[in-house]
């Protein structure tokens, strides 16, 4: 990978974290994910499985981690089986992990070949009473591909039915949720790369620049201060497109008078980042546009405020609904009689700001955390209200990261330009 080396203390406390849930007799079992065909022989750029990576920090197809914490003999209590390097493959595809460097990695001792595992894990789940095996259980999950997780669920149970199996999905969504300090450094490290990037987008954004050439100017600005790349495709949405949420195109021209949108993020060390930005395309924002612009900096401002532990996602979202409601009058996009004749399920102010204020941030940018539980310290969740406006070919959307902590919230890009102001200074400068 192109960034520092990770320590593998991290990998090393994440599976004993796992571990320490893990029923008595039972073993866990986790696979990587699939190389994905494109065209061709082709494939496209290989995404480890983000449960694999937390708890071993290994980037590489073909690999599986099994945990048997009560497995007699140490050196099998924690297994990363990887495929043997080949020299051949190696001339074509590029180099692969040995053994040794497996282990600084992921601080895993027992490193084997995946030729050698059918019968020792044959051996090792005949000891062990209960299974745990892996799915992808965001639920943001769609589509109908049968990835390999499922395929070797099938295989195991066809294979080992009389035993207990259980998910390791709940485990992970609960452990994952919780930043530790060395994964939050992970993450503060790639906003310090995306803001380093959007404090140079603002010197390069000018009239007639095309929306693919900012993106290729956010690539190059995570590619040269060590990111692998962007955490997810880059939104960049000048003019009336800013009210399409996943506008990716990036293939219009940005004209004085408009404010572009930015949603973009750089991934570090297997963390993201995820900022957005909505700056004037010439440097200077007109009387209307920073009017909505401040009314949606208060918002995201007051969201930041209310993120504390002990709050429920529902009295978030309702306690933020009820400001946005005002807020909104205040800029003349709704009315006092809009707000009286509001219902719980269809509140006003969903015309003009019709997505969720925060998500959960980590290995993935819509990252595993509980959706009906209270906040909880060490979370690190994104606050991004817009204000999207149809009748003004108008949206805004202003993104940082934070970190919950028990003595207060820590935003993670605290030190990149938000304001009007700000934003002004830097793209005249």
């Amino acid at each position: 990978m192109r960034y520092y080396p990770v320590n593998a203390e991290l990998f090393t406390e994440n599976r004993s974290r796992f571990a320490a849930r893990m029923e008595a007799r039972s073993i866990a079992i986790f696979v990587s994910n699939d190389e994905m065909p494109s065209n061709g022989d082709a494939h496209y750029p290989f995404r480890q499985s983000s449960d694999l990576f937390w708890l071993s920090g290994i980037w590489q197809e073909d690999s599986m981690l099994i945990l048997f914490p009560d497995h007699p003999d140490p050196k099998y209590r924690a297994v990363l089986a990887l495929v043997r390097p080949n020299e051949l493959k190696e001339k074509w595809d590029g180099r692969r992990l040995r053994a040794e460097e497996a282990r600084e990695i992921s601080g895993i001792a027992t490193i084997l070949w995946q030729e050698n595992m059918a019968s020792l894990l044959q051996q090792w789940i005949h000891m062990a009473d209960s299974i745990y095996l892996n799915t992808n259980e965001n639920d943001r999950r769609s589509g109908p591909l049968l990835t390999r997780e499922y395929r070797f669920i099938q295989e195991v149970r066809e294979k080992y039915p009389l035993h207990g199996y259980r998910r390791s999905a709940p485990i992970l969504r609960a452990l994952r949720a919780i930043k530790s300090p060395a994964e939050v450094a992970l993450m503060q490290e790639a906003a310090e790369i995306t803001g380093a990037t959007f404090r140079h987008l603002l010197g390069f954004i000018k009239p007639g620049v095309m929306e693919y050439e900012i993106e290729a100017e956010i690539y190059r600005g995570f590619l040269s201060r060590r990111s692998p790349g962007p955490a997810y495709e880059s939104i960049v949405a000048g003019g009336d497109r800013a009210r399409t949420l996943h506008y990716i195109a990036n293939n219009q021209e940005c004209r004085a008078g408009e404010l572009v949108l930015m949603d973009f993020g750089a991934q570090y060390g297997g963390y993201s980042a995820d900022l957005t930005r909505t700056v004037p395309v010439n440097g200077v924002f007109t009387k209307r546009q920073a009017e909505v612009y401040n009314a949606c900096l208060h918002l995201h401002r007051y969201a930041k405020g209310l993120l504390k532990p002990g709050l429920l996602p529902a009295d978030y979202a309702r306690q933020f609904g009820e400001e946005a409601g005002k807020v909104f009058v205040g800029i003349g996009l709704l009315t006092e009689s809009d707000l009286k004749n509001q219902t719980p399920e269809n509140p006003a102010f969903n015309k003009y700001l019709y997505h969720g204020v925060s998500h959960h941030l980590g290995i993935d940018v819509h990252d595993l955390g509980p959706r009906h539980e209270p906040f909880a310290a060490g979370m690190v969740l994104t606050v991004e209200p817009g204000i999207y406006i149809e009748e003004e070919q108008l949206g805004i959307r202003i993104e940082n990261d934070v970190w919950i902590t028990a003595d207060g919230n820590i935003d993670l890009m605290k030190n990149i330009p938000i304001t009007v102001e700000e934003i002004e200074a830097v793209m005249n400068k």
